[in-house]
């Protein structure tokens, strides 16, 4: 197999589902037995308080569109869930089940917006963050 360079990887990470490259980072993680190091500074992040927060807010450009309640039409749910993330069935019922739960994270506003407006079209209630 060819050595693929730093861009052909990023390359084949932006293709996958942040679902996927969660999974691909906890296989690469027990393979060479390592912990990824980008857990501390979110820690570190999360400690701040005060007007750093409320700046953040301002110039947020990333949103997190969460599913908090399937309502009567949980089948088209399920199939919405499906077409944003690329679950499989079980793992797009077992997210709709365990709802309030991410449906996608730290995707685009107009992205957000599309999957919110999806979502309430099959009668899922949905909370953009």
């Amino acid at each position: 197999m060819a050595k693929l360079s730093q861009d052909d990887l990023l390359a084949q990470f932006e293709e996958m589902t942040l679902i996927e490259l969660s999974e691909f980072v906890k296989a690469f993680e027990e393979k060479f037995d390592v912990t990824a190091a980008a857990a501390a500074p979110v820690v570190v992040a999360g400690g701040a308080a005060g007007g750093a927060a409320a700046e953040a807010v301002e110039e947020k450009d990333e949103f997190d569109v969460v599913l908090t309640g399937a309502g009567d039409k949980k089948i088209q749910v399920i199939k919405v869930v499906r077409e944003l993330t690329s679950l499989g069935l079980k793992e797009a019922k077992d997210l709709v089940d365990g709802a309030p739960k991410p449906v996608l994270e730290k995707v685009a506003k107009d992205a957000a917006d599309k999957a919110k407006e999806a979502l309430e079209g099959a009668g899922a209630s949905v909370e953009v963050k």
